[in-house]
């Protein structure tokens, strides 16, 4: 069972594993859908990690909990001796979600028997 997972969307990487709520770039998605990432960079087991080139055949199902927006960020703009300022915000939109299964999509294949 993998208890660890490092998972890229929105060009930036998140180590997550089952049960987590975290802040992601905006999803449009409503409140409540499930979404699966496929872009599984490293992948933790109890004994081993396996890492990807580039990605895992690994899918990490998440739900989506809320659609939300970070703190205001001030943007001024001054110059001196020429009455030239702005002032402007600015709010980043976010996506929490919650990490529901850390799983595998390959089924194990079948071990063939070769004849001498």
């Amino acid at each position: 069972m993998i208890s660890f997972a490092v998972i890229k969307t929105g060009g930036k990487q998140y180590l997550v594993k089952k049960g987590d709520v975290f802040r992601i770039e905006k999803l449009n998605k409503k409140v409540g859908d499930k979404i699966s990432f496929k872009d599984v960079l490293l992948s933790f087991d109890d004994k081993k990690a396996e890492i990807g080139r580039p990605t895992l055949k690994v899918n990490v199902e998440a739900e989506i909990v809320a659609q939300e927006k970070g703190k205001k960020v001030w943007i001024v703009k001054y110059k001196p001796k020429t009455r030239y300022h702005k002032k402007r915000g600015y709010r980043q939109l976010y996506t929490k979600v919650k990490i529901l299964k850390i799983g595998s999509t390959e089924k194990p294949k079948a071990v063939e028997k070769t004849r001498i």
